[in-house]
């Protein structure tokens, strides 16, 4: 069943449906592996308030360690929730939107949903950078669908 955004943004909604779906066809170490790619791609708002950040790099870490079972769902989701403070410390909102992407991409060893709401915060960020330019979200969109595909078997 296809998830509806839990932050409001403009989006591309027909892109938005087809990685919805094809995230029901990918297991959950593939769907973080996916998610760490999203939101790597829009990292680069974020480090211009908060370059090389500890709990960013942190988040990456632990998740890229669960993903080889080297860490449990309780360091996932304390990683996670340490991303988010620096969510809070961020002057844009579009770093902010930057952060919660990464935030929610590390969460994904703790729960699937989470990759589709890394998926939308980067699409935020995207959208308060370009001035909802559609053909940068669209761009986005198509970007992340196809990055979603290496994974589909």
């Amino acid at each position: 069943m296809a998830s509806t955004p839990k932050i409001k943004i403009v989006d591309h909604s027909e892109l938005r449906l087809e990685i919805d779906k094809n995230t029901e066809l990918v297991s959950q170490i593939d769907l973080a592996k996916w998610a760490i790619s999203v939101a790597k791609h829009v990292l680069p708002y974020l480090e211009k308030e908060f370059p090389e950040n500890e709990k960013i790099l942190n988040g990456f870490k632990v998740n890229e360690r669960w993903q080889k079972g080297e860490a449990t769902v309780h360091q996932v989701r304390q990683a996670g929730f340490q991303v988010h403070e620096v969510a809070r410390e961020c002057k844009s909102e579009t770093a902010k939107a930057a952060a919660r992407a990464v935030g929610q991409a590390v969460g994904v060893g703790h729960m699937r949903g989470h990759a589709m709401v890394s998926s939308d915060y980067a699409i935020k960020a995207i959208g308060l950078d370009s001035r909802e330019d559609m053909n940068r979200i669209s761009e986005e969109r198509e970007w992340q669908l196809f990055e979603l595909k290496r994974y589909v078997k």
